[in-house]
């Protein structure tokens, strides 16, 4: 194990500055080594679209972001901004720490069926009551836009963030970061 590893196996980011292996994220970027733990929930005014092959399945200037310390954020949009004949309940659920217990939605638009790319909060923890009514999109499975910037999706496949060019990481999910 190298000094870099084990730097990362004994950092803990509870209360303590950027760690030193975390990308600078010069100016007008953001780390996401900045964000806290437990999640910072915040209005985002910018233009969020998804869309499933050349289908619009959503578009708002009213959502949501989740910033979570190693993550880029997770964007939730309205459900009344969602085109929500286009979705369908999916198996599965899973539950946060932070947020409770999600249910999935497969979307049927753009082509073959994409399930379990949508998921939502029915009943969310305080302080992310302001979940409730919205729907987050995987952008490694759907095309997910921030201001018009294509997201790229989260490394790993099962987070949900969406990373854009303002971001530093590196980010949950890459190889050798599941002690993160």
């Amino acid at each position: 194990m190298d000094a870099l590893e084990r730097a990362r196996e004994s950092w803990h980011w509870r209360g303590q500055a950027r760690p030193p292996w975390a990308t600078a994220p010069g100016p007008g970027r953001e780390s996401v080594w900045d964000y806290p733990r437990p999640p910072r929930l915040e209005a985002e005014p910018r233009e969020l679209r998804v869309l499933a092959g050349d289908v619009v399945l959503a578009g708002t200037r009213a959502g949501l972001r989740v910033c979570e310390t190693a993550s880029p954020p997770t964007f939730y949009l309205p459900l009344r901004d969602v085109r929500a004949e286009l979705l369908r309940p999916a198996p599965g659920h899973s539950v946060c720490e932070w947020k409770g217990a999600a249910v999935y939605w497969s979307v049927r638009a753009g082509g073959p069926g994409i399930d379990g790319a949508v998921w939502s909060y029915p009943e969310p923890f305080e302080p992310y009551a302001a979940l409730r009514d919205h729907l987050a999109f995987h952008p490694g499975r759907l095309a997910c836009f921030v201001d018009g910037e294509r997201a790229h999706p989260q490394p790993g496949g099962y987070y949900g963030g969406w990373i854009t060019d303002e971001l530093a990481g590196p980010f949950k999910g890459e190889p050798g970061t599941e002690g993160w």
